[in-house]
């Protein structure tokens, strides 16, 4: 997959004020300060999600919508602790009923900086996630600040800690690793979306027919 277009679609927090397509929704998640903006944007290849000078600056749900066909929503991130406890607590109960209750979500970006591994608020969301159901894509962020044999150290070790089918892809905005790797993975995890929605739209309409 190549991105041939992109919008930003808007800031929401609260379920009433979200996009009302029906799109498959990507949501990219991880630590404050992991890089998503940046990824984001090098995914996008212009500068569209805000890259904040201090960690902790997303404070909603940022919607892209790419190629018209699915969104790409880059979530608060997680970890910061100078954001108010108040502010921090209102994240947890919408950014938790978004993730369990959004029927559109495709499936969620899990971001992990490479030279450090996975935080206790890594693994809980990888945690939930799997008790979920949800698809998830991990991802190991700023490759290009480690060496190959700390690569692959990383990706052995998070892959077994995780649980995860494959490797983690390892991407660098820098040096432009695993750029089409990880939009060819998001490509599929939409796919996949659409594919059980007409399979639930072929069933409905027999169930109809039936009665």
């Amino acid at each position: 997959m190549e991105i041939q277009s992109v919008t930003f679609k808007g800031s929401f927090l609260k379920a009433s004020t979200r996009p009302k397509e029906w799109f498959p929704h990507i949501a990219i998640a991880g630590r404050s300060n992991v890089g998503k903006s940046s990824l984001l944007n090098w995914l996008f290849r212009q500068n569209m999600a805000k890259v904040a000078k201090a960690p902790g600056k997303t404070r909603t749900l940022n919607f892209f919508l790419v190629n018209r066909n699915f969104y790409m929503v880059d979530l608060p991130g997680y970890g910061y602790a100078k954001v108010a406890r108040h502010l921090r607590d209102q994240w947890g109960r919408e950014l938790g009923a978004y993730l369990s209750k959004e029927e559109r979500l495709a499936g969620v970006v899990a971001l992990i900086d490479v030279r450090h591994g996975p935080s206790v608020l890594d693994l809980e969301l990888q945690s939930f996630l799997t008790a979920s159901g949800l698809n998830r894509l991990v991802i190991l962020t700023k490759g290009d600040k480690v060496g190959r044999s700390k690569r692959r150290q990383m990706q052995d070790s998070i892959q077994k800690q995780l649980e995860l089918p494959v490797r983690p892809l390892v991407t660098s905005v820098t040096s432009g690793e695993g750029r089409r790797e990880v939009l060819n993975a998001i490509e599929s995890m939409a796919g996949l979306w659409k594919d059980r929605q007409q399979e639930t739209d072929h069933g409905t309409e027999k169930e109809e027919r039936t009665r």
